[in-house]
């Protein structure tokens, strides 16, 4: 019965053979598949797969879930509602940082608790205060003035006090000048449309119009004027915080440099006469230099030609120099409107300043290299020396003023003077005054004598 058993059963071999014969018939039998649904299931397993992946990782490391968002996009001129959103969250920031800084009030009070805690003895007509003393006063003071407390301005302050203490002046000008930069810096923000941390040109023009009314020392301006008067202030900040004209200047820029200074100086209704001329934002020197501008312009047009232009200053500068000017600079069918204007006044009378240099020297720069060479300072001097000739001067050797400009400039390369090797020697508004304007050349030629002239007339005065 067993072998019986075995004989009825066919081997296990066998039967895995029929079965895998039978799979491979039923499959030729089954329709194929399309390609789509080959492309279908195979996505669908590698999204299976990867999810399985996916998720497997997740378990290990989860720190690229944490990486802070660092960019925003700004809102499209399109999308009106974000460009409010903006706006208003920027404002209400501003108002909130306004609210954390010292008022009037608060400022009165720190000046009363510094006095009261003034540190004997008592050395000059200076009062003082030690750091002892220096704490007390910042627990008392609220604090808004946390800030100002600690051992490092403490340290700054500290000069040569035998007691170690600090003047009290001195501290309160350094609280009242922090304060006051803050200020400035919220109100300056108030018209960065973008909210970039930069003004372009029309919103420091706002922020200057809305500003004129809380000067003193501009009452007398006309409205009519207004206009006149803000391009020329806008142009001195332009022209010097962005030499690269990107038509933008950063809000740091304006607070870190002295023009705001000035500015806001038109402030003091008791202003002197002196600091009025040397001011280019007072009333004085904006008129100054609006009326230049209308009395070079003959023909009334309200532009100047070359022709128009040769008369500025003593008129002596060289046609040369003039070409040049007008081939660099923006014109409108080869006339110079105000704001160009501006920047050639602003060139010419901060010769020693590195962005007048920067202005000076492209256009002296004839052939684009970014060097002057032997060649294009002989060619602007050719052009003094014909002035020379003309006045009946005995015309100067080009060798020797060559010689006398390496000389003073010291250059890296000894047969090319950089932008930066004019500026290092200190002597670039002499180097630009000999090579542009023939008087400026007669002023260097005759230094000895000028100065021999200038000790007699003061020791005349002495005398006197």
């Amino acid at each position: 019965s067993r072998a019986g058993g075995r004989r009825g059963r066919p081997p296990q071999g066998e039967m895995d053979w029929k079965r895998s014969l039978r799979g491979r018939l039923a499959a030729r039998r089954a329709p194929k598949k399309s390609e789509q649904e080959l492309k279908d299931e195979e996505m669908e397993l590698f999204t299976k797969y990867y999810m399985e992946w996916k998720g497997g990782r997740k378990s290990v490391n989860t720190s690229y879930t944490n990486i802070p968002r660092f960019y925003y996009r700004l809102p499209a001129e399109d999308e009106v509602l974000l460009q409010k959103l903006r706006e208003e969250s920027r404002a209400v920031f501003l108002q909130r940082k306004s609210r954390e800084l010292l008022d009037n009030e608060e400022l009165q009070n720190l000046w009363f608790l510094l006095d009261k805690h003034q540190t004997s003895p008592v050395i000059g007509e200076e009062a003082v205060i030690n750091y002892e003393n220096f704490l007390k006063v910042g627990e008392k003071a609220g604090p808004k003035c946390k800030q100002f407390f600690t051992a490092k301005i403490f340290a700054k302050l500290l000069h040569n006090d035998p007691y170690g203490r600090i003047s009290i002046m001195q501290f309160f000008n350094y609280v009242m000048r922090k304060v006051w930069l803050h200020q400035t810096r919220i109100g300056l923000s108030l018209y960065d449309v973008a909210g970039q941390g930069y003004l372009r040109e029309s919103d420091l023009e706002n922020y200057i119009l809305e500003l004129i009314p809380t000067l003193p020392q501009l009452d007398g301006l006309e409205k009519s004027f207004y206009s006149f008067y803000v391009c020329t202030a806008v142009r001195k900040f332009f022209f010097f915080l962005d030499p690269l004209r990107t038509g933008k200047i950063k809000i740091q820029d304006i607070l870190a440099c002295s023009f705001l200074d000035d500015l806001l100086e038109l402030r003091d209704e008791e202003l002197s006469k002196e600091s009025q001329e040397t001011n280019w934002f007072s009333a004085p020197s904006a008129l100054r230099v609006y009326g230049q501008y209308l009395n070079l312009d003959k023909d009334h047009n309200g532009m100047l030609s070359k022709e128009e232009l040769s008369r500025y200053g003593t008129g002596t500068l060289t046609n040369i120099f003039l070409d040049r000017v007008f081939q660099e600079c923006l014109t409108y069918d080869g006339e110079m409107d105000y704001k160009t204007y501006l920047d050639f006044v602003l060139a010419l009378e901060n010769r020693k300043e590195p962005a007048a240099l920067q202005y000076i020297f492209k256009l002296l720069d004839i052939e684009n290299k970014g060097y002057l060479n032997v060649f294009s300072l002989n060619y602007f001097f050719r052009a003094i020396q014909e002035q020379m000739k003309i006045h009946g001067q005995e015309p100067v050797s080009f060798q020797d003023v060559k010689d006398e400009i390496f000389d003073m400039v010291k250059p890296k390369d000894p047969y090319k003077i950089s932008l930066q090797d004019l500026i290092n020697s200190s002597q670039g508004d002499t180097v630009t005054s000999i090579l542009i304007d023939l008087n400026g050349f007669w002023t260097y030629e005759n230094r000895e004598v000028l100065v021999a002239s200038d000790n007699d007339n003061t020791a005349d005065v002495d005398d006197t």
